[in-house]
């Protein structure tokens, strides 16, 4: 009584009779979309893996591993170091000027007649390295040995320095020992420029190339906004469906915004261009308010809607104001005029502003990415499309490979029908008169045996996309001689 999964038999040259059982998989593959919400920021930073994406969901998680943002330098950062009675060396185990905040302390150990090794850097747990025995020279070998490959399995290797012991003999001394009275680390930042952040997309990938296949939605070239580059992001962009966030730079006019954007030839709806009004924040780590480029403000705020959603009129937090709207350290209050607006977002440029058409409150103006064509210059266009296309890729090459006949087409119609009907159901799909705003085909009509005897199979899929409600007029006529009519609704509507 043979059990095979189906496929693996041929079921028209049996020969022994028997009972045969086959295993059927299920006929319609269910597709889960893929996530809308992560964002890819290419930066400096004083501590971390340079040209390496660390992952973070947190404030915290970025505290302690300076992530995700990730990080790139000039090729001149150098690591802290400190050595102590010329017997053993620490040095950090990221560049950075992190490192110099950290510090060592020797101590008497738990055991009589032991040592304890403690590494401590702010804003993380101390690493404890307890029970050192030895004496000479072997006890700073067993120092060493402790700090790079840890003392058992609840006290690994250290994540923040490695150690090389000398061949001194000298003893120990109690004590604090930081970092700062060695050799200091840097950033690396002192020259650091655009071609930096972008990279090199060859192995290993550097700067924004180490940002392929990571699943990023969203991303930035930190505070960049070398012009000549842009063609390069957008082309990244559409390469990997990523919507890419750029700005102008700090201080900029609407005149040169707009001649500066023509001159690079931006032009697509993989590139959302931000006016370079950067914002006032305040910096609750260093406690100062600074400026900051408004990409970050705009890529959280798109992270955390939905895709079919407009950053158009949505709540911006955290913003003390503009550099020409709205209060400034200064005092000084302006805001946009209509032409001012209409300058920008004609030509594909958009902006954080205060007010809003919902109310006083900070958030961005327009909603739009930096193509001219109107049918696709929302950022709803971009996210959507950028959305379904990354699902279809990362659950429809199942099929690959399969025998075609009937039974594929409609598998094939029946997976792509029930993800758009997941997506009409969640609000992210719908239409003005109720009607069903996607359409598959996948038969005969589209698949003639000229193509399918090459091997080709098409699915043609249709997707009406919801429009965004940016120009609301309201028609109100008013008057002591007006003529009110009253409108008859049917039953049940309002």
């Amino acid at each position: 009584m043979p059990i095979t999964t189906l496929g693996a038999l041929n079921t028209t040259a049996l020969i022994v009779p028997d009972l045969y059982v086959q295993i059927v998989p299920p006929q319609t593959l269910l597709l889960n979309g893929v996530p809308t919400d992560v964002a890819g920021i290419v930066g400096s930073a004083s501590w971390g893996p340079v040209n390496e994406p660390m992952v973070i969901g947190s404030m915290s998680d970025y505290a302690l591993g300076f992530g995700p943002v990730m990080r790139v330098t000039d090729g001149t950062d150098t690591a802290a170091a400190l050595t102590i009675f010329g017997a053993i060396e620490f040095t950090a185990i990221y560049t950075g000027s992190l490192g110099n905040m950290m510090a060592v302390t020797l101590s008497p150990g738990s055991a009589v007649n032991s040592w304890r090794v403690t590494i401590s850097m702010p804003g993380r747990p101390p690493e404890v390295f307890d029970n050192l025995l030895g004496t000479g020279n072997a006890l700073w070998q067993a120092m060493g040995d402790a700090v790079n490959q840890g003392t058992g399995p609840l006290r690994g290797a250290s994540q923040l320095v490695a150690a090389t012991a000398g061949t001194s003999s000298i003893a120990p001394s109690p004590g604090v020992y930081p970092f700062s009275a060695g050799i200091a680390g840097s950033d690396g930042v002192a020259a650091l420029v655009s071609s930096y952040l972008v990279g090199q997309d060859t192995v290993p990938r550097t700067g924004m190339y180490a940002l392929r296949s990571q699943g990023c939605t969203l991303a930035m070239l930190a505070d960049m906004t070398d012009s000549t580059q842009w063609s390069v992001l957008v082309s990244f962009g559409l390469e990997e469906g990523c919507y890419m966030i750029l700005a102008g730079p700090a201080g900029d006019t609407i005149t040169n915004a707009v001649a500066t954007k023509q001159a690079a030839g931006l032009d697509s709806y993989a590139a959302k261009l931000m006016f370079g009004d950067w914002i006032w924040w305040y910096d609750q780590a260093n406690q100062l308010t600074r400026l900051a480029s408004p990409q970050a403000f705009v890529l959280g705020r798109l992270a955390n809607l939905s895709p079919e959603q407009s950053s158009l009129n949505k709540p911006l937090y955290g913003v003390v104001g503009s550099q020409k709207s709205g209060q400034s350290p200064s005092g000084i209050s302006n805001s946009y005029a209509t032409a001012d607006l209409a300058a920008l977002l004609s030509a594909g440029i958009d902006v954080i502003a205060n007010p809003q058409p919902g109310g006083n409150f900070w958030g961005v103006r327009g909603g739009h990415n930096s193509s001219s064509n109107v049918a696709i210059n929302g950022d709803n266009y971009t996210r959507l499309t950028n959305y379904i296309a990354a699902t279809l890729s990362a659950g429809m090459g199942a099929y690959v490979g399969q025998v075609i006949n009937a039974t594929l087409f409609q598998q094939v119609r029946s997976t792509l029908m029930a993800f758009l009907n997941a997506m009409l159901s969640q609000g992210l799909l719908g239409s003005t008169n109720g009607s069903l705003p996607f359409a598959v085909v996948c038969d005969i009509s589209n698949n003639p045996a000229s193509r399918t005897g090459l091997g080709y199979l098409q699915a043609d899929v249709q997707v009406l996309y919801q429009a965004i409600n940016e120009k609301f007029i309201v028609n109100v006529q008013g008057g002591q001689t007006v003529q009110v009519s009253q409108q008859t609704l049917p039953q049940g509507t309002v």
